[in-house]
């Protein structure tokens, strides 16, 4: 039995009717040698359920709302819960099958099961098909999805169920990700790691209630403790910063819990308004498609970065164009939250978010784009000399500031209240690593795999996420309509920014051509 953190109940608090709060990522496959099915995808699956553990915990919720919940096994535990599949009309372009995944992404999940799904896509031009999932934020971040999902790939075609693909150590870098062969059991010995699953972490009444009991009486000093630790970060939290005199509050906060470490002073943080920052809509429009990383990577060594400092750069410029399409730039820079990952040695094992963020400014105000180039790696430099000083825990401290009850009772007007007030960033921009190697689903070849993630009333109506794989960096755009009318013209904008960085822009391979428009 394990009690969700404050930060994975944050995930749940946010949803509302306009906000659902899972990752997901949308694979495309050559299945033209019929091999993928739902039937093989079913028995893949319950195979390896041993080895994605969100995908047999279900909440329990405690009663009244008086704490956060609990992960416990799904007793009732049946795969045609969560796995679907539809079918195309022809002719199964780009722009039909971005349709039918917003729909599906648009949807929260239902929270008396396993929060999760998968939905088998037929249809595809060219022999392809597609494999959409989506798993909530509250029990997986960006990179441990990315290894919930390597747990279901196979490292060659013929492979079978015993040889997966999955990272054993927390990557690297942009082009991290290590394959390796496990061991791996029946479908029905799968199945009963389920079970027993069930059998053991299901909490009891007594004990929840008992928890809630204590929460509430330990609530005030554990509130202290993260005021004052979020304190120490006063100056790198959006909104905060802002406020005069921040950075002198923050070192005052760490001297007073003995931290005599100097930071690294960070820029402004003032988020400006923007056409995509505002309340949200249901509804989502996404875009997917992929760029050269060989590219990325050339223009990252020629200017001394990291390949995902090149990636801010792409997103800056393209995000410049499209305001500018639309007479709407900012004469201040734009914000970005960027996901971290703070990953431990025992990470698979674990259900819900180890995460951070780093907050930094885009120089969309910058017309030049060696210039934007420059500013963006100084400013990324900033940022991760500060997060490596002293790994920020503001986001989870902000999350335990309030009691469980009243936290999920205010988080949605909050966040609604932010959106019209002040945004505190203008969008979140996620890079997830990946590896540089083919591989297979139930013997279909992963061509690309496109990562999507979250829209709130307070991070923004665009969501930019990318995966590096195989040669390719491909990437998710999520989109409130309402907010973002043209969600592909952005799009467009990011392989515009990139052939503006290159002199020799490496060939797509084929597999980059994934579906026509």
């Amino acid at each position: 039995m394990r009690q969700l953190t404050a930060l994975d109940a944050q995930f749940l608090n946010v949803e509302s009717a306009t906000t659902a709060a899972h990752v997901a990522g949308l694979a495309i496959l050559d299945a033209s040698d019929g091999r993928l099915s739902r039937q093989a995808l079913a028995e893949l699956l319950m195979e390896r359920l041993h080895l994605a553990p969100a995908f047999t915990l279900r909440l329990v919720e405690v009663p009244l709302g008086l704490d956060r919940p609990y992960w416990a096994g799904d007793p009732e535990f049946d795969i045609d819960n969560h796995l679907f599949e539809l079918t195309l009309p022809a002719p199964g372009g780009e722009r039909q099958l971005a349709e039918a995944v917003a729909k599906i992404h648009a949807r929260r999940l239902d929270r008396s099961r396993p929060l999760w799904e998968m939905h088998l896509i037929h249809g595809l031009a060219g022999g392809k098909a597609g494999v959409y999932t989506k798993v909530h934020h509250a029990a997986i971040d960006g990179v441990s999805g990315a290894e919930t999902l390597a747990a279901l790939l196979d490292l060659a075609p013929g492979a079978g169920p015993r040889a997966v693909a999955c990272k054993t150590q927390p990557a690297a870098g942009p082009a991290g990700g290590d394959g390796v062969v496990r061991e791996l059991p029946t479908a029905k010995r799968g199945a009963e790691v389920a079970k027993s699953r069930t059998a053991r972490e299901t909490p009891g009444l007594f004990d929840m209630l008992a928890g809630a009991a204590v929460a509430g009486v330990t609530h005030p000093a554990r509130a202290l403790r993260s005021i004052m630790r979020a304190a120490g970060d006063l100056d790198a939290i959006p909104l905060a910063a802002n406020v005069p005199g921040s950075r002198l509050i923050a070192r005052a906060a760490r001297m007073a819990v003995g931290d005599a470490r100097e930071r690294p002073p960070l820029p402004g943080l003032a988020a400006p308004r923007t056409p995509f920052n505002g309340p949200i809509s249901p509804r989502r429009h996404l875009a997917f498609g992929s760029v050269s990383w060989k590219d990325v990577k050339n223009v990252a060594r020629a200017n001394g970065m990291s390949g995902n400092d090149v990636v801010m750069a792409l997103c800056t410029t393209a995000l410049r164009s499209w305001l500018m399409e639309r007479d709407a730039l900012p004469d201040e820079p734009l914000i970005a939250a960027v996901p971290v990952a703070l990953r431990s040695a025992r990470a698979q094992e674990r259900v819900g978010n180890q995460i951070s963020a780093m907050v930094a400014p885009l120089p969309t105000d910058t017309a030049d784009p060696q210039e934007r180039l420059r500013l963006v790696g100084k400013t990324m430099n900033a940022a991760k000399r500060r997060f490596a000083l002293a790994p920020t825990s503001w986001l989870g401290e902000l999350c335990a500031l309030l009691p469980a009850p009243v936290t999920g009772l205010v988080t949605p007007a909050i966040f609604r209240l932010a959106s019209v007030a002040c945004p505190p960033v203008n969008l979140i921009i996620s890079n997830v690593p990946g590896p540089q190697f083919p591989l297979y689903l139930c013997g279909s070849r992963v061509l690309s795999y496109y990562p999507m993630s979250v829209l709130s009333d307070a991070t923004g109506g665009v969501n930019i996420t990318c995966f590096s794989y195989d040669g390719m960096l491909d990437f998710g755009v999520v989109a409130c309509p309402e907010r973002m009318d043209d969600v592909w013209g952005l799009l467009d904008h990011l392989r515009r920014a990139l052939d503006e960085l290159v002199d020799k822009p490496d060939e797509y391979r084929e597999a980059a051509e994934v579906l026509p428009g």
